[in-house]
């Protein structure tokens, strides 16, 4: 844990927090704005599985690729998802690095909140989890194993509740570094 920390340290710099922020985001825009809505047109209205932070049932995965269709579950399988598997890395190492950011600046990266710094990578595994119980489901539609189905749920619900804690607390952080500079500007005038 050590090493990690110390190369989390390292790597938390202004520079390199916003240049990853840069890059994750418009990976994230494509996702959003290119990926996503091309599978969607498949999908009658039905939420893709990565959109269900509250996870899923069987019964909605068999609905849901029904619906899509032959060439709706190959644009997920070969559009969303090849996006899908690069995002999760940046946004791991992104936010991983961004948390560290803040605990440094307000002196807290060397208490017990450094644990926070891995909510991100918690996530980021979660997903690719998640992502590789899609293209396992896809790949073997109508044949879907239940354990897969249920595992993929749970992956998603781990997912989005870790990004969540993650970005509750960045808040948190965030809004705590805007109070202390507003006391220092208080103090001097």
């Amino acid at each position: 844990m050590a090493k990690l920390k110390s190369l989390i340290d390292r790597y938390s710099t202004g520079k390199i927090v916003l240049i990853l922020f840069t890059i994750t985001n418009l990976v994230y825009a494509y996702i959003l704005g290119i990926s996503i809505p091309a599978t969607m047109a498949f999908t009658n209205g039905l939420k893709l599985l990565d959109m269900m932070p509250g996870g899923y049932t069987p019964e909605y995965i068999q609905q849901l690729f029904q619906v899509l269709g032959d060439e709706g579950r190959a644009t997920y399988l070969w559009r969303q998802i090849p996006a899908d598997m690069l995002y999760p890395f940046l946004f791991g190492i992104s936010n991983t690095l961004t948390m560290a950011y803040f605990l440094k600046k307000v002196k807290q990266f060397d208490s017990f909140f450094f644990y926070l710094c891995l909510l991100p990578l918690l996530a980021a595994c979660a997903d690719y989890l998640e992502n590789i119980s899609i293209i396992s489901m896809l790949n073997s539609f109508p044949d879907l194993s239940l354990i897969t189905m249920k595992m993929s749920s749970l992956f998603s619900i781990i997912k989005s509740s870790s990004t969540t804690v993650y970005f509750v607390t960045l808040l948190i952080f965030i809004c705590t570094l805007g109070i202390q500079v507003f006391r220092k500007i208080l103090k001097r005038g």
